[in-house]
């Protein structure tokens, strides 16, 4: 291989076989800098490769020896006096510095190399490697030089983990292996991000204060330096004077600064602790204290933040469960116990001899707890008969409490398994699980001896809240967190070995079968109809509809049939009627199409945009009511354009566009309509509940103008109405437009919206939007004046039609007096009668 030093500070390499030279290529930059080139060659097919620096520079095919290179060859470094060309060349002298060679008898692979450049080399198939033993050196022509080589990677071995044995080793760290990441992408992304959180100048100010730096504004950065026993106790006195003055809600930067400091102060003791009384208690009611005061309820938005990263404030139990072990090395025949509170936290270590144990419970119990009621924990006598069976001496009994806003707002899951219904009520519904919350506080339990811990059966009874609302079932489950730190949370609640002893209006007894973290989880159940009650409601609704449906369509046909002069009015009632009883057609009908998706899928999407149009008509009959009470002064002229858009338009587009944007999440499961777990059902929900505020707001402005203009009527007709007089036009003035204008404004489906809070509002709704349809039959077609003129009118031609045809029949000879179609005399009694009967010249043909 040859290499020169061009114009320009760039070293160009090439490899030479037997007199074939490959071109020159440029290597690195000659900066005076240690590099690492590499050349590999096959004597089989010429192929060569250059690397510079781990990079590929060069490559070719056709560099082939011609024949196998003979044995017995030398190694040259440098240039020797029979070299190429013969005699010496300055220009092919190698000057400079050159370490670390190494010759192969063959080609290395892509990852080889990588191992070769990160200073370790593959020791299989070396011809030479370079021992700086074995040189010899002449002190007087090469002096020796002290230099420092910097490796891309360590060249040491690194630890290894086998999953499968669970066994530990140790491996060359260049070796490709699985590996776990401390932080998943998105946490470390969040990490990143923390830089710039809130809470920059709390740091800056305890770092202050102590004159060191005791929290780290980085979250990815490492802490430098070790910190001894009476740097953290201090440390941690500032950052409780702090905590305590701090006025504004802690931020999530500086909350992640604190929990590290917690981490780096709780590790002092992973060693063997020296047994000093004093520092490590101090320390514990540093620990406790600051936990405390993070735990504060201002502080939950900074852990809503860094919920995620962190695990949530079950890092704080476990810190204070690693500082507990510390705090038994201080404990002595004259002070057999540590006890540590604060406002939100709490931790007792007590030491107990188990040959002076007597045969009896021992109980811990919280702050303002019963030790025969809510607020305690207990090891049974049982257990410490069992623990003196086993032959221990002496065991230390740690107990910890921790009660916070905080633990109800970052510990809630999606829920838990569901366990046996726990009530007569429970069991007769149909129940979706909807939440999991923690609705007591977190109390642990541990049993150590010399030799680590011992895991023992407790029961415990904790306060929390009571059931509120009926229609939201709140079973209390007794469970225990499970550390895990695979999980992004560092753990979840679990209830295997866990049972409910007792169940109180606002507390629950528990056992569990091992000693850890314990609380006493609320799972909220959304109460739901049982068979029984859903089909009858899927009854009464269809039943419902079906009169609807056939109490609109009569009313459409008449519009129709009686030839109702068009206006505005009738041709907007035309619209609504129609189009609402299109809809609910398609609503009976849906039962039928759930057995094919294709079939499902329009038939959701015809109600959806006929149920759209329908909502759209109550909104045009809201405005054309305002246009002809309220805004008189309106510039008159037909607006039925602005209404055909808004009545048909609007849905058209609504629809087109839910189609476009959610078309696998349009249907719900299990029936034939929008889905109410996606953004769909708002495509729906939104326009109904526009339409509802605004013409709620139209009726009651028209309402105020019906009373106002009653109240003018009366004070006209009489100008000194008595009170009673007054009150009974006034409250008729008020409810006459409520009750006309109801089913048309579409305010009875105001029910609708809480159908799902109880079965007695469902019935509420399906009864009431049941009589829409019959409600518009009777107010706008069987009592509409308009109806029933055009209805006299038909009447009154088909009867002339039909006596005009009996009389031409019969001759003008006829013997007897016609007695007139039923149709005529139905005409007649909704005219005022006449003093005598029809002459008979009124009958008589024209």
């Amino acid at each position: 291989m040859r290499g020169f030093d061009e114009t320009g500070g760039i070293v160009r390499a090439s490899l030479v076989v037997r007199g074939h030279h490959a071109a020159l290529r440029s290597a690195f930059r000659a900066d005076g800098r240690w590099h690492h080139v590499c050349a590999t060659w096959e004597q089989r097919g010429g192929s060569w490769v250059l690397f510079a620096d781990g990079r590929l520079r060069a490559g070719a095919r056709g560099l082939a020896a011609g024949r196998p290179v003979p044995p017995g060859g030398v190694l040259v470094l440098g240039q020797d006096q029979d070299s190429l060309g013969g005699g010496f060349s300055a220009r092919d002298a190698f000057s400079g510095n050159l370490t670390d060679f190494h010759l192969w008898a063959r080609a290395l692979s892509p990852s080889q190399l990588r191992r070769a450049q990160a200073c370790a080399p593959p020791p299989g198939g070396l011809l030479f490697r370079w021992d700086p033993a074995a040189l010899d050196v002449m002190p007087a022509l090469l002096p020796a030089v002290r230099l420092r080589l910097l490796c891309p990677v360590p060249s040491e071995e690194c630890p290894t983990w086998n999953p499968g044995t669970r066994a530990e080793g140790s491996e060359f760290c260049l070796q490709p292996r699985p590996f776990l990441c401390c932080y998943g992408t998105e946490t470390y992304r969040q990490l990143q991000a923390a830089r710039s959180w809130p809470g920059q100048d709390f740091i800056r100010r305890v770092n202050a204060l102590a004159n060191a730096t005791v929290l780290l504004p980085d979250p990815l950065s490492g802490a430098h330096g070790a910190l001894s026993l009476a740097e953290a106790s201090s440390f941690l006195g500032i950052l409780e004077r702090v905590l305590a003055e701090e006025a504004a809600p802690l931020g999530p930067a500086a909350l992640l600064a604190v929990l590290r400091f917690l981490r780096r102060a709780v590790a002092l003791g992973t060693g063997e602790p020296e047994l000093l009384l004093e520092p490590w208690e101090r320390l514990g009611r540093g620990v406790v204290s600051v936990a405390s005061l993070i735990l504060e309820e201002r502080s939950a938005g900074a852990w809503l933040a860094v919920h995620k990263v962190v695990g949530g404030p079950m890092v704080l139990v476990a810190s204070v469960q690693h500082l507990a072990p510390l705090l038994s090395t201080v404990l002595t025949p004259e002070q057999p116990g540590v006890h540590i509170q604060h406002r939100h936290a709490g931790l007792e270590v007590r030491s107990l001899r188990l040959e002076e144990a007597g045969p009896r419970d021992y109980v811990f119990t919280m702050p303002g707890g019963q030790p025969e009621g809510p607020g305690h924990i207990l090891i049974p006598a049982g257990e410490v008969r069992r623990l003196r069976g086993k032959g221990l001496s002496g065991v230390t009994m740690i107990h910890s409490w921790f009660t916070s806003s905080i633990l109800q707002y970052t510990l809630a899951e999606p829920g838990l398994e569901r366990q046996a219904p726990t009530s007569t009520g429970q069991a007769s519904a149909v129940q979706r699980s909807q939440s999991t919350q923690v609705g007591s506080a977190v109390i642990s339990s541990e049993v150590r001896d010399a030799a680590g811990e011992v895991s023992t059966a407790v029961t415990f009874h904790l306060q929390h809240q009571a059931q509120a609302s009926p229609q939201r079932l709140v079973e209390p489950v007794c469970a225990f967190w499970n550390f895990s730190p695979g999980r992004d949370t560092g753990g979840s609640w679990a209830t295997r070995g866990c049972s409910v002893t007792a169940l109180y209006p606002d507390s629950t007894a528990c056992f569990c079968n091992h000693s850890t973290s314990f609380a006493v989880l609320l799972q909220v159940w959304d109460a739901q109809r049982g068979p029984e009650e859903d089909s009858l409601l899927r009854t009464v609704s269809f039943v419902g509809c079906g009169v609807s449906f056939c109490a609109l369509t009569t009313s459409f046909l008449l519009f129709l049939a009686a030839g109702v002069p068009t206006s505005e009015r009738t041709t907007v009632h035309k619209n609504l009627t129609f189009s609402l009883a299109s809809a609910e057609g398609f609503l009976m009908a849906s039962e039928w199409a759930q057995a094919s998706q294709v079939a499902c899928v329009a038939v959701t999407a015809a109600m959806h945009f006929l149920f759209l149009v329908a909502f759209s008509w109550m909104l045009v009959e809201g405005l054309l009511l305002w246009s002809k009470v309220v805004a008189v002064s309106m510039r008159p002229g037909s607006r039925m354009r602005f209404y055909y858009a808004l009545g048909w338009g609007a849905p058209v587009l609504i629809v087109a566009v839910t189609l476009a944007v959610s078309p696998h999440d349009y249907v719900a499961a299990g029936h034939c309509w929008l889905s109410v777990h996606t953004d769909a059902i708002w495509a729906f929900v939104g326009p109904v509940l526009f339409v509802l505020a605004a013409n709620t707001c139209i009726l009651v402005r028209v309402v105020l103008v019906t009373v106002s203009s009653a109240h003018h009527r009366a004070r006209t007709l009489s100008p000194q109405p008595c009170l009673q007089q007054r009150l009974r036009i006034q409250i008729w003035a008020t409810v006459k437009p409520v009750l006309v204008l109801l089913p048309v404004l579409g305010l009875t489906w105001v029910v609708g919206i809480l159908m799902h809070l109880s079965p007695a509002w469902a019935y509420a709704a399906v009864g009431l939007n049941s009589i829409q349809g019959p409600y518009i039959f009777l107010i706008y077609s069987a009592y509409n004046g308009e109806v029933r003129s055009a209805l006299q009118r038909m009447m009154g031609k088909e009867g002339s039609r039909r006596g005009a045809r009996g009389a031409a029949r019969r001759g003008p000879r006829g013997k007897r007096p016609p007695q007139g179609p039923p149709t005529l005399l139905f005409s007649a009694l909704l005219q005022p009668l006449p003093a005598r009967g029809p002459r008979p010249s009124q009958w008589a043909a024209p």
